[in-house]
């Protein structure tokens, strides 16, 4: 067998967005001796958040990041998520992690705070963070690409890397609208924080009716909680926050429990993310010098709980190839190879048909929740979903790749 190496040349990446992808993947390149420039439009990255999960395969990849003991330590250890009828009244609760399939491995924690943590492994590196920008324009002659950023400045890299999210500016400038790539769910969400009037604590209440379901989760003991809202709908998801607003109210409108203060609280908040329930699917996720990452490639929607994870291990994967290669274009196809696997059993978690339980769609999908949950309480959640999501979140075996030095 041909002993991998890394090619010697060194050379210029821009990666467009810092969330986590984009920090994720500038922490490898760094290491394998890349010039990193990450570009972002925020004034800095993001803290705070709602939770997002790391499992399966992606806890070996922060393993090898060294960083699963900061991660470890920000487990949120949620606990249960409880059904209530209009009333307030417990209809029934199932434990958290039994019902998204995960297991001990697995890491819960606030986006912001693995946010954060890749961000401090990278800046005081050789990686560059140009915030407060983003880019404009980018032409790739196959030698190189030439990018314009929305601030002026012109620039020329050798590779650059889509790590920009769902609704990617980079994916629309070099592969085509996003209406190309988005295939819709079905249903809309709106996720926002709001005081913790009811005192939750490491976990969440639900009140669903037909085609709406509405929630509060505390993330361990805070005294803020996060509203979470989504609905049935054939509608995508307005741009603007008005618009957003004015269909939540449309669309919950006369429904009981804490819903009321939930629409009052949306109002006031200044984090409410509102979106479509989608997945991008695209048939290559590169094109010459230019390549995508994340959700910019292949997000499944959070009804998969994967995103975060398979933002992690393509990230691992995209820098590897990249770095024992000379050509980009096989970099990339090897990256795609080994990847695309992955991607599309955790995208299919998405619609394998347990949506009708979190978002029930008639008084026939409550009445079978509530009778799963009578079930639960007698003989415990084990029976409850089988082991086809664990063995998704680790359907893939990580490549070793050579360290610089090697």
């Amino acid at each position: 067998m041909t002993e991998k190496r890394i090619p010697t040349r060194g050379r210029q990446v821009l990666i467009s967005g810092a969330s986590i992808a984009g920090p994720a993947l500038a922490f490898w390149l760094a290491r394998y001796g890349f010039d990193v420039t990450v570009v972002e439009r925020a004034p800095t990255v993001r803290t705070g958040g709602y939770p997002i999960d790391v499992r399966g395969t992606a806890i070996d990849v922060v393993e090898r990041m060294g960083l699963l003991p900061h991660i470890r330590a920000a487990h949120v250890h949620a606990r249960l998520l409880t059904f209530v009828d209009g009333n307030g009244r417990e209809i029934g609760s199932l434990p958290i992690y039994e019902a998204i399939g995960s297991n001990e491995r697995d890491v819960e924690l606030p986006r912001g705070t693995l946010t954060s943590l890749l961000y401090e492994a990278t800046r005081r590196g050789t990686t560059r963070y140009r915030f407060n920008d983003s880019i404009e324009a980018l032409h790739d002659d196959g030698r190189g690409v030439e990018i314009r950023f929305a601030s002026g400045i012109e620039e020329r890299y050798d590779i650059v890397i889509g790590a920009d999210g769902l609704h990617s500016r980079t994916r629309r400038l070099v592969f085509g609208p996003e209406e190309r790539f988005r295939h819709d769910l079905g249903s809309c969400f709106a996720i926002f924080s709001l005081p913790n009037d009811l005192g939750l604590s490491h976990g969440g209440v639900f009140h669903a009716e037909p085609g709406r379901i509405a929630g509060l989760f505390a993330v361990q003991d805070s005294e803020r909680a996060f509203g979470f809202m989504t609905f049935v709908t054939d509608q995508p998801a307005p741009r603007e926050m008005k618009g957003q607003i004015d269909l939540l109210h449309a669309a919950y409108a006369g429904m009981r429990w804490e819903v009321p203060r939930l629409l009052e609280a949306l109002e006031k908040a200044d984090d409410l993310y509102f979106d479509s329930v989608s997945q991008i699917r695209m048939p290559h996720w590169s094109h010459g010098r230019v390549a995508l990452v994340g959700d910019a490639a292949f997000a499944p929607s959070f009804r998969s709980g994967q995103g975060t994870s398979l933002a992690l291990v393509g990230t691992y994967v995209l820098a590897g190839e990249l770095a024992i290669h000379d050509d980009p274009a096989a970099a990339f196809e090897a990256y795609e190879r080994i990847v695309r696997p992955f991607v599309e059993a955790n995208q299919a978690l998405a619609t394998d048909g347990r949506g009708a339980f979190f978002l029930p769609r008639t008084q026939e999908d409550i009445d079978a929740r509530d009778q799963m949950l009578a079930e639960i309480a007698r003989n415990g959640p084990a029976a409850m979903f089988d082991a086809s999501r664990p063995a998704a979140h680790s359907a893939i075996e990580l490549p070793d790749y050579p360290s610089r030095s090697s």
